[in-house]
């Protein structure tokens, strides 16, 4: 299973690592990641780079000119406040351009270790390919988890789901493989 524990230890790291890793692979996101942070690791370090800067040192990940904007901004409003982290509050997260729900619920329960579920594709394809509930939306599947799981869960779904979607349950499950087959409802 993989750690809880986040890899980037600040929330900050958390943010801007969830940015890069939009529509990007792990095996991009994670260098294009700590190229950046070789440059800074805090919003103050961050706001003296250039655009060009942080595009050049997130490159080749999905997107990186828009990404090194959306992280330029942030950390110049985090910089010109005189704040080392970003707000440990939801909705706060979702005013910066670039931060969706997902993005906003992995900051507070990576960064903050407040309780949130981090929705990404293999959250929601598994909870609704298990039947724990039904939707075709992922912040609705957000929603509707929450409801029905004790918060003393949220945290923990997103990496054990990531997890077993990749290496089992994926767009094509690998029933075959699964090692709980026998009792998945599905398998």
């Amino acid at each position: 299973m993989p750690p809880i524990t986040p890899i980037y230890p600040t929330a900050f790291e958390v943010l801007i690592f969830c940015i890069i890793s939009l529509r990007t692979k792990d095996e991009v996101a994670y260098p294009s990641a700590d190229r950046l942070f070789t440059l800074g690791r805090t919003p103050m370090a961050i706001a003296k780079l250039s655009v060009e800067a942080i595009a050049q040192a997130i490159y080749p990940a999905g997107f990186y000119q828009r990404k090194a904007s959306q992280i330029w901004a942030i950390a110049q409003d985090l910089a010109s406040k005189g704040m080392e982290q970003p707000p440990a509050d939801r909705e706060a997260l979702l005013t910066y351009t670039g931060v969706g729900l997902k993005t906003a619920n992995l900051t507070l329960s990576r960064g903050f270790n407040i309780p949130a579920i981090c929705v990404d594709i293999h959250v929601h394809r598994i909870a609704n390919r298990l039947g724990f509930i039904q939707s075709n939306d992922p912040d609705e599947s957000e929603r509707l988890l929450r409801e029905h799981i004790p918060q003393r869960y949220w945290s923990k779904i997103n990496p054990i789901l990531v997890y077993w979607g990749q290496h089992y349950c994926g767009a094509k499950a690998k029933c075959n493989l699964c090692p709980v087959r026998s009792d998945c409802p599905v398998g």
